[in-house]
């Protein structure tokens, strides 16, 4: 035991007491550049009063903002007001020291009003979305679950600084089956981006999901005018009161490709009926754009129509982005997959 305890001094002696001092002066300098950052003028100070002046900032929130700002890793003091990027990662690095859960209300009230305020959320297109605490409630989102099961368009019924929930119309074994699991969802901001991310689930009722956030959240790019070439019956309306068939030859987000047998001329205004794969009956207003003639073979007996949507079509361009978004995933799934057995 003696030659024990001795051999234990003797690796002290030599290995851990040399680096003692050098350790004790590491810490002591953290500890005032901590202080230096937390009490002293940090650079942009002059631009940063100037700056909260248009947002009308609470007392409350800007103390909470310069909270956000000493927590965090910018050496600007105005980085924060500068974009939702640099505000939300403010926001997760006080929350990651501070624990989300253990924060007063009224601090998380001001950072969601300071987000609200400067324009931070994914409601404004503008905003670079990263964080889902930039969701908005009535938000909607897609959910697809661990066994595939695939959930369109469900409401977000609460979004809080702490967590947020998703309604669904489901039952106890669902539910069930939910807990401890992960679902992928997906938002899509119409002529920006499909936002997703895996996460866990906190908690689930027949009613309702509760998700944690996340502040990382993968993006792919949707273009405005990114294509779909389909095969859908439709019904077009004219301001006469006629109604004809055809087919739609492609959609996008913008406007559609279609065959009819009428002569249609531009700026000519129409209703269409056609029916979206798993959306349901889409019911919208376009503009002819160009008669492009009898130009495609499988219909020689219709006119290529190119038109654009108009009136209050947000509604159906959403759920036209999610449709082309959903192919190109299972197109890029499938050539994954062929790719894997060739290999």
């Amino acid at each position: 035991m003696h030659s024990f305890l001795q051999d234990v001094w003797e690796i002290f002696r030599l290995y851990i007491l040399p680096v003692l001092p050098f350790l004790a002066i590491v810490l002591i300098e953290i500890q005032l550049m901590y202080n230096r950052r937390e009490n002293e003028v940090m650079f942009g100070t002059e631009a940063f009063n100037e700056k909260i002046k248009a947002f009308e900032f609470t007392p409350k929130e800007v103390r909470t903002l310069e909270k956000l700002v000493r927590s965090s890793k910018f050496e600007n003091k105005d980085a924060v007001l500068n974009s939702s990027r640099l505000f939300e990662a403010a926001v997760s690095e006080f929350y990651r020291i501070r624990n989300v859960y253990s924060v007063r209300d009224e601090t998380l009230d001001a950072i969601a009003g300071l987000r609200r305020k400067m324009g931070f959320t994914g409601a404004n297109p503008l905003s670079m979305v990263c964080s889902t605490r930039q969701f908005n409630v009535d938000d909607r989102v897609d959910l697809e679950l661990e066994n595939g099961q695939l959930f369109k368009h469900l409401k977000i019924l609460e979004r809080s600084e702490k967590n947020w929930s998703v309604k669904i119309d489901g039952s106890v074994a669902l539910a069930k089956s939910l807990q401890s699991s992960k679902v992928l969802i997906r938002w899509t901001r119409v002529n920006d981006a499909v936002y997703s991310k895996l996460l866990p689930v906190l908690a689930a009722t027949p009613d309702k999901i509760v998700f944690s956030h996340s502040d990382q959240l993968d993006k792919e790019q949707l273009r405005k005018w990114l294509r779909e070439v389909v095969d859908f019956p439709v019904t077009a309306t004219f301001p006469n009161g006629e109604v004809h068939s055809g087919v739609l030859y492609d959609l996008s987000a913008g406007g559609i490709l279609l065959g009819l047998a009428e002569d249609c001329k531009p700026d000519q205004q129409i209703s269409i009926s056609f029916e979206l794969p798993t959306f349901g009956v889409q019911n919208v207003n376009v503009k002819v754009l160009n008669n492009l003639g009898r130009r495609n073979p499988d219909f020689p007996l219709y006119n290529s129509i190119s038109a654009v949507f108009t009136g209050a079509y947000a509604w159906t361009q959403e759920r036209v982005l999610q449709y082309i978004f959903e192919v190109k995933r299972k197109t890029k799934s499938m050539k994954n997959e062929v790719n894997r057995e060739t290999t």
